[in-house]
């Protein structure tokens, strides 16, 4: 067995077990694994051993490694800053944005998307105290 093999194995039992300690229902918690800068060959073996979700941050290098695993089923979730002028491959390539921080962003993906795509699924940051250092709509743009 792979070394990838292995540490996902580690990594879904150590879940299962945080699952019963907190009474959580099985099976309740999914496995993101950030893919950045591993290569597509890293990625298919995760595939091989089972793992779906995968995460990225760096556009242009994921929307490659999107491309060269097309005929696997895989869920593509970008987790880091999304800046404009990468919103078109975004919303052409992934299925989740986790750090959806303006309005401007959400319009442009909204009509970015392409038609024959489900909704892209989002999670909006909420920036709760209101921190200057700190990237999030406040709440009540929310």
């Amino acid at each position: 067995m792979n070394t990838i093999h292995n540490n996902l194995d580690q990594v879904r039992q150590s879940i299962c077990q945080f699952e019963r300690k907190y009474a959580r229902p099985a099976a309740s918690t999914q496995l993101l694994a950030v893919s950045k800068t591993w290569p597509a060959t890293a990625i298919q073996e995760a595939y091989d051993a089972g793992q779906r979700a995968f995460g990225e941050n760096y556009v242009d290098e994921a929307v490659d490694k999107i491309q060269a695993l097309a005929n696997l089923q895989c869920e593509w979730h970008f987790i880091g800053h999304l800046q404009s002028n990468k919103s078109r491959a975004v919303a052409e390539h992934f299925d989740w944005v986790h750090t959806l921080d303006r309005e401007k962003i959400a319009r442009r993906l909204a009509t970015q998307r392409p038609a024959h795509l489900p909704p892209l699924q989002c999670c909006i940051q909420v920036n709760i105290d209101a921190e200057e250092s700190k990237s999030g709509v406040l709440p009540e743009q929310t």
